[in-house]
């Protein structure tokens, strides 16, 4: 007796990358709400005639349905769950950098609904006008929470005290944060580590300590792997200084 397909209804989920297959069709990675990251083949989304392509678009919140069993199914609907805004055009590149760490860090068919939820909370406050910076820094702070690599900022790595917001301290993955004296290359500030805790980010002291203690714990679990987001990044900024 023939097994009927697996079929998906309207499941909430974003578009985070595709690419050409064959003439008129495109494989797609999403990440939805009840069924984490996947792969969904989707034909005849290609071309002036192809009704779904105005609808795939990455940063929307979609309803997909596909049918199918094994690693990559067929996309049998897609829709807009509802009209959003467009992003500003300076949070772009960071939305595709949000989107690359999704897609290295996660793992296929493993549902995640709060790291959804983060991602489309972080998303819709970028609509709203919120500040860039802090909202990549929480972002990455709630991922590596959510993914089991969560940061003690709370203790010193050696002696187990609270960090002070008048100490500093050295970020060792392996580790954590260990105090050491103020003028230690690249020292972390004690206020800029509890104010990361309370996802408190403002002020550009407190902001760069966070960047750097994140992009470090993002780097171990990347595995040392280079995300092209950054490197667009980097060549972005060489080209404006000339």
């Amino acid at each position: 007796m023939t097994r009927s397909p697996h079929r998906v209804q309207l499941t909430t989920g974003y578009l985070l990358h595709h690419h050409p297959w064959r003439d008129s069709s495109r494989i797609l990675e999403v990440f939805t709400r009840e069924h984490g990251r996947l792969t969904v083949f989707a034909r005849g989304v290609r071309g002036p005639s192809a009704r779904l392509a105005p609808v795939l678009q990455s940063f929307q919140l979609l309803l997909l349905s596909w049918s199918g069993r094994g690693e990559a199914p067929q996309l049998t609907g897609a829709e807009r769950a509802h009209t959003c805004a467009v992003l500003p055009r300076e949070c772009l590149l960071a939305c595709f950098y949000l989107n690359e760490l999704l897609m290295r860090l996660t793992t296929r068919h493993d549902p995640l609904p709060e790291l959804f939820d983060n991602y489309h909370a972080t998303l819709e406050a970028l609509r709203g006008g919120a500040p860039l910076a802090p909202a990549l820094r929480v972002f990455e702070k709630r991922l590596l929470e959510l993914l089991g690599y969560a940061l003690n900022l709370a203790t010193e790595a050696h002696s187990g005290a609270p960090l002070a917001p008048h100490g500093w301290y050295q970020f060792r993955p392996a580790l954590g944060f260990v105090a050491v004296p103020r003028e230690t290359a690249g020292a972390l500030a004690g206020d800029s580590l509890v104010n990361l805790a309370q996802e408190n980010l403002s002020g550009a002291r407190v902001l760069e300590d966070a960047r750097r203690v994140l992009q470090a714990a993002l780097g171990v679990c990347l595995e040392g792997r280079p995300l092209s987001t950054r490197a667009v990044a980097k060549s972005v900024l060489r080209k404006a200084a000339r």
